[in-house]
């Protein structure tokens, strides 16, 4: 029931702000992006998001190897792909994720370790995106710092609780593993998972550089649609505005991605003075490149489809002939020749 309430809660969240922006800014912004992108623009996002999916796929790969799990780099970029499509195609944007690790959890044999790989590799993503953008919003001219400097004293506080919590999370986390309940075996379970799968030397540099080349071809695509939607801004304008619009994308209140990316970017568009009307465009647009560049997913769910439709026809045809061979040929009696011959003279004597 939790679970339900939570699935609706986020959907409507994401209605919710839709519907906010068509209130606030109508539907002029909407519709300009579906006016503004042209062929060049559509295939050159198409082509980043390639190289964003073939580095995220790697990603996958390096920690599921390192959880000693086998996955071809070929078998997770349609899987990946495959994710993508779901996620941008319905509510919530984690269902695409939940069938790649389930999915392969059952070709492993084990479910568990497969979803907290999916699990480690998407934070491992999230940490690098977090980390540069905190890192430009606390350095790069922006409304985001604007209004942190007007408020350093609630930002300390924050900061402070911030590096409370965790240093808690730490010491809680250390004490627990050196007990033997269910949770402290989990606790070393996941803590060994995190050593393994992210921190080894083998590991870590190149999931680092698949997630760095990953955010940037992100924020390439931002470029791309704020050009694409008429703004002539420097790069060192929109960066802060872009990173927040992908932070906001992180959050779980959305429809297929569509929501907070929108709001924030029309509000940061806004208050950074440039257009929101133009800000929300530049959302639309990004938002439609996505859904383009997932495309693929769709075509490895319809190929998927097929082959198994075939190989189910296949182990059919194959059961029915298994049976027809398995089964005994009756013989047709054979009757002795003299056997005929007697009743037929008996016939011919007797004047019948």
């Amino acid at each position: 029931m939790n679970r339900s309430i939570w699935a609706w809660v986020r959907v409507l969240g994401g209605v919710g702000i839709l519907a906010v922006l068509l209130w606030r800014l109508g539907t002029g912004a909407f519709v300009a992006g579906l006016r503004v992108i042209d062929g060049p623009a559509l295939a050159l996002a198409f082509t980043i998001g390639v190289a964003t999916t073939v580095f995220s796929a790697w990603r996958w790969c390096l920690v599921a190897r390192g959880l000693g799990m086998t996955l071809s780099l070929r078998g997770a970029i349609a899987d990946y792909y495959k994710a993508l499509f779901i996620n941008a195609a319905l509510p919530g944007g984690v269902l695409g994720d939940v069938d790649r690790a389930v999915q392969h959890g059952r070709e492993e044999g084990d479910v568990g370790r497969s979803v907290r790989a999916v699990v480690l590799e998407r934070t491992a993503g999230q940490v690098v995106l977090v980390s540069v953008g905190v890192t430009v919003l606390l350095t790069v001219p922006s409304p985001v710092l604007s209004h942190l400097q007007a408020n350093v004293r609630g930002l300390a506080v924050a900061a402070a609780t911030t590096v409370g919590l965790a240093a808690l999370a730490v010491f809680a986390v250390g004490r627990l593993r050196s007990g033997a309940s269910r949770w402290a075996r989990a606790a070393r379970t996941g803590v060994a998972e995190v050593r393994s799968g992210l921190l080894t030397r083998r590991n870590w540099p190149g999931i680092v550089l698949a997630s760095t080349v990953v955010l940037a071809g992100h924020l390439a695509t931002f470029v791309v649609a704020a050009r694409a939607a008429g703004s002539d801004a420097s790069l060192l304008r929109l960066a802060p505005l872009m990173l927040l619009a992908l932070l906001a994308m992180t959050l779980p209140v959305n429809i297929g991605g569509w929501g907070p990316r929108e709001g924030v970017t029309a509000w940061a568009f806004g208050a950074a003075g440039l257009s929101a009307t133009q800000g929300l465009t530049i959302a639309v647009v990004y938002g439609l490149f996505a859904f383009v560049a997932a495309l693929p997913g769709l075509v490895v769910i319809i190929t998927r489809a097929l082959a198994g439709a075939r190989a189910k026809a296949r182990a059919r045809a194959a059961a029915v002939v298994t049976v027809a061979v398995a089964e005994p040929l009756i013989e047709p009696a054979v009757v002795p020749h003299h056997k005929i011959l007697i009743p037929v003279r008996e016939l011919v004597g007797s004047g019948a």
